[in-house]
């Protein structure tokens, strides 16, 4: 969808939903830590709370045993990957085989996409570098993501939630979904080659550089709990330092974030769907980083004072 309409998709509808949903989320939170001491018992209180923390912002929180019943290994994050890389992977193959050998998408691809964009697909739509890019794309920070956390990263005994591991499988079909929603109703003409532009290779450059920044950040946290020789010496965590840690608590949010701007560059900038995306990552990541900074703050006297929670500077 381009800036040029205004009607909206259900696509859309669904991002847009979801981005007001963790923005609140991340009001409330903030609201939370104003208000009386007796709410930090409430059962509504504890139950939203443990919607919204996972891994180690969890682990302090006083919740009932019920509570407990619906938790599932945080080292499962490494299914979303693992199932975002099938799917889009899935996705990418049907779109080549669209653009090489001239086949329609399934009846049951077509049919999904109908309903999220309310326009009718068509055998005479143009193949778009644009789309073929992001899923390109998504396809590699998948992977990257799921090899980081199977050989990266060192999971402790954190958990997160049923309702939290549900979402995120169902948000990576949505999101390959998307993609094609936006290739929709693209405007691009010609070979695919002949649709290059200036924004796909900044797109590009974007997202490599933040990708870069994310691995930088994955490898300084795995490194707070091995030694010199790779082997796990420990499953505590430790207050994190050097290269963007510097500057905020979660560089690995901030450089989600940038890593879904640098695919809206890659639209062009010029589709509303993509940016509603990136606004659900902002508030997403922003009230996920703001929980790992208070735990930071409370847990370390000496915690650097100067340092934000996502965004160098500003917050």
């Amino acid at each position: 969808m381009t800036w040029s309409s205004f009607s909206f998709s259900c696509t859309d509808v669904i991002w847009s939903f979801l981005a007001l949903c963790f923005l609140i989320a991340f009001c409330a939170h903030k609201i939370s830590a104003y208000l009386p001491r007796k709410w930090d018992t409430g059962r509504l209180y504890l139950l939203f709370q443990d919607l919204i923390r996972y891994g180690k912002t969890k682990q302090t929180l006083k919740r009932d045993n019920w509570l407990r019943a619906f938790d599932v290994p945080k080292r499962w994050f490494s299914h979303f990957y693992a199932i975002s890389v099938g799917w889009n992977g899935l996705l990418l193959a049907i779109y080549l085989n669209f653009i090489y050998h001239h086949q329609s998408f399934p009846s049951w691809l077509t049919g999904l996409l109908d309903i999220l964009t309310g326009v009718p697909s068509t055998d005479s739509q143009v193949p778009q570098l644009s789309t073929v890019l992001v899923q390109l794309l998504l396809c590699v920070h998948s992977l990257r993501r799921l090899l980081e956390c199977l050989f990266v990263s060192v999971f402790s005994d954190g958990a997160l939630h049923l309702v939290q591991y549900v979402f995120g499988v169902c948000y990576y079909i949505i999101l390959g979904l998307t993609v094609l929603c936006s290739d929709h109703l693209g405007k691009g003409s010609g070979s695919l080659l002949s649709q290059l532009d200036w924004f796909h290779v900044a797109g590009s450059a974007l997202f490599i550089w933040a990708s870069l920044m994310q691995h930088q950040s994955m490898v300084l946290l795995a490194g707070l709990r091995t030694g010199k020789s790779g082997t796990v010496e420990t499953l505590a965590h430790r207050l994190p330092e050097g290269g963007w840690f510097e500057l905020v608590s979660c560089p690995h949010y901030l450089a989600e974030l940038l890593i879904y701007v640098s695919l809206s560059l890659i639209f062009g900038g010029l589709s509303l769907t993509w940016w509603l995306v990136v606004l659900y990552v902002l508030f997403n990541q922003a009230l996920a980083a703001q929980l790992c900074h208070e735990h930071y703050v409370g847990k370390y006297d000496s915690y650097p004072k100067h340092r934000k929670a996502f965004i160098p500077f500003v917050l």
